[in-house]
């Protein structure tokens, strides 16, 4: 009987221990902010507020989260997710993340980086050799978008690609109104498309126009991640988005992050939207046709903007940042290369700034520490092209995320009320 007692007490013990190891190893569980030195009180303000701005029309939606310390602390949905209100907003809803992709196609080419394949400075038009020849932009003809262009004494290299400093431009949402019209002539690719294009056809036409200026000299935001996809497919051997997805994605748990969403994740897509006479309506098809991730040829896998995420998801690859380049025993990148991604290689303003940017992401410095506000020296955040935002501290081991779905002009405070908000909360 006394060993019968035993085996079973220690069976007990046995599943005791298994389920809290079961729980420990969970994915960014929830838990309440003051198990993680932040202020209830001040998380219902930031509710409020995020609520209010909803009742007050200035948004249609949104997702909300924070984490801290590798644990959500809050996450929630607000509002309408398409224009006719049929849909309303879940916290698992799938949002367009455009230029957040940029952060993920840094990583997977600083992922093979870490494997021996290249020199971050050697020049790019070693793997695609269209690019030999860097020239820059000298004159313009507006009337018929011709130009002469002069040669570059420095060739493009794979730094400045991660950095914006390369000199490529961003065709129609570039600054410069010759670009604008340069590239639309030359038929390349901005953002994303629903047409049967790949991504290497784009980047070819891009290789042979000319850039804003010497590569290194500048931050021009640019298309520079396009090109890195294709890198990744040459350096790799395998197309953008099943490195991607067997490299990141499936090691991460990150199931609802895709360039072209599966048939049976599509009722989760929230729908773009703009302000038209105080009334939310769907946004129309410009230059791009923003159902690209559900319909269309689904070839085209934009490095710079393609991919379609959950906040849950987001947080799950900035977490992994956070962890120096693992989560949940699953090492994505080692502790050094995540200090190499977030160090200085970029001054984003020539007379200084409150930020400067890495090999992957903006970076606050002392200066926009100092300001107060946005998060602790080393923060690194971005966002995207539809309204989306990001932000983790690795000083406060915190990540903030506004999932968004807007276009054109409204009345929106609520991201730098939701940033300033959040730090305001950490009472630890």
């Amino acid at each position: 009987m006394k060993i019968n007692l035993f085996n079973i007490l220690f069976l007990l013990a046995t599943l005791i221990l298994l389920n809290a190891c079961k729980f420990e190893t969970t994915i960014l569980p929830e838990v309440p902010p003051y198990s993680q030195g932040m202020s209830q009180n001040r998380i219902d303000k930031i509710d409020s507020m995020l609520l209010q701005s909803i009742e007050d029309e200035h948004l249609p939606g949104l997702v909300a989260l924070i984490a801290r310390n590798g644990k959500i602390v809050f996450h929630k949905a607000y509002g309408q997710a398409n224009a006719d209100s049929s849909k309303v907003m879940d916290k698992n809803s799938i949002f367009r993340i455009a230029s957040q992709t940029k952060a993920i196609t840094a990583t997977a080419v600083m992922m093979l980086w870490e494997e021996g394949k290249f020199k971050l400075d050697d020049p790019i038009y070693k793997y695609i050799p269209e690019f030999k020849g860097a020239k820059i932009i000298d004159t313009f003809n507006d009337a018929d978008s011709t130009y002469t262009s002069i040669p570059s004494p420095q060739e493009i290299t794979i730094r400045h690609l991660l950095t914006h400093s390369s000199g490529i431009g961003y065709g129609v949402i570039d600054g410069d109104i010759r670009f604008n019209k340069i590239y639309q002539k030359a038929g390349v690719t901005d953002l994303f498309t629903t047409e049967n294009i790949s991504i290497r056809e784009s980047v070819i036409k891009l290789a042979k126009l000319p850039l804003h200026h010497i590569p290194g000299e500048a931050f021009t935001y640019s298309e520079g991640l396009d090109v890195l996809g294709y890198f990744v497919e040459i350096v790799s051997g395998m197309p953008f988005d099943k490195f991607l997805k067997e490299r990141i994605f499936d090691p991460l748990e990150m199931e609802d992050t895709w360039f072209y969403l599966p048939k049976e994740k599509e009722n989760r897509l929230v729908e773009v939207l703009q302000k038209v006479d105080d009334k939310w309506e769907k946004y129309p098809v410009t230059f791009y046709d923003q159902n690209y991730p559900i319909k269309g040829a689904k070839k085209f896998f934009s490095g710079g903007a393609g991919l379609s995420s959950t906040a849950l998801d987001y947080t799950k690859f900035l977490q992994m940042y956070l962890n120096n380049g693992v989560l949940n025993g699953k090492r994505i990148l080692g502790r050094t290369t995540v200090k190499t991604i977030l160090a200085n290689q970029m001054e984003m303003w020539k007379q200084g700034g409150p930020k400067f940017y890495s090999l992957a992401f903006s970076v606050i410095n002392q200066r926009g520490e100092d300001e107060g506000g946005q998060g602790s020296l080393g923060t690194f955040e971005w966002g995207g092209y539809f309204n989306t935002q990001y932000f983790a501290d690795p000083e406060e081991e915190v990540i903030g995320i506004l999932m968004k779905q807007t276009r054109g002009k409204i009345q929106d405070d609520s991201s730098w009320k939701f940033r300033q908000m959040l730090f305001s909360s950490i009472t630890d």
